[in-house]
């Protein structure tokens, strides 16, 4: 073919790129998903892992009631009763069952403090479990438990010397929303760090009281 003579001075000539655009290159299907934007699922922001300690025969309506409020926040699992699953008086049995099937991988103990809490020997162990492995612990306060008349509640004995020591951290007031029920969860976590203010020293109950 032959060119026109003038077509090296003419700028648009169809024989030669315009010199304001470059050439246009034909793109393969594999070429353009080599040099597309990836795109990913948004990340979800992992649950906390919480476990909860109550007294199943007056305070499970609160235990279920914290569940449903926060499940969707947070990963929410309980003991199952554990009167009925452990069939032992070996302390040590014993702490390494809670341990290994209750504790281990949670973030947080949270003990829901009813008027009776503290006289049940399960709540105390689980305590005792939470504290030997080291875990976070937070104390709630379940609405209508009445303080006494200088306005102290009644709260399971290892727990009240854990947040006297400020190790545990504690709630009078039940937590209205996921946002606050976190904050609380992430001052519990933030005081845990603080190994030396873990109190756990006294012996674990050997029964419930009356």
């Amino acid at each position: 073919m032959t060119l026109p003579p003038d077509w090296r001075k003419n700028p648009y000539s169809p024989y030669r790129p315009s010199p304001w655009e470059p050439p246009q290159q034909p793109v393969s299907p594999l070429s353009s998903l080599l040099y597309a934007a990836p795109r990913f699922p948004p990340i979800q922001p992992m649950k906390r892992k919480v476990f909860i300690s109550y007294h199943h025969e007056l305070d499970q309506g609160w235990a279920n009631h914290f569940s449903d409020q926060f499940s969707e926040s947070f990963e929410v699992f309980c003991d199952r009763s554990l009167d009925e699953e452990i069939d032992s008086n070996d302390p040590e049995y014993i702490n390494r069952v809670i341990r290994e099937d209750y504790i281990t991988g949670a973030s947080v103990t949270i003990v829901l403090c009813g008027q009776e809490t503290g006289k049940r020997k399960f709540v105390d162990w689980e305590i005792h479990s939470t504290l030997h492995h080291q875990h976070a612990l937070l104390g709630i306060i379940v609405p209508g438990t009445q303080p006494d008349p200088q306005g102290l509640y009644a709260v399971p004995t290892r727990l009240h010397h854990n947040i006297v020591s400020r190790y545990a951290h504690f709630l009078t007031a039940w937590p209205q929303t996921p946002a606050a029920l976190t904050t609380a969860i992430e001052e519990a976590i933030r005081r845990s760090k603080n190994k030396s203010l873990l109190k756990n020293d006294m012996e674990m109950m050997g029964r419930n009281l009356p």
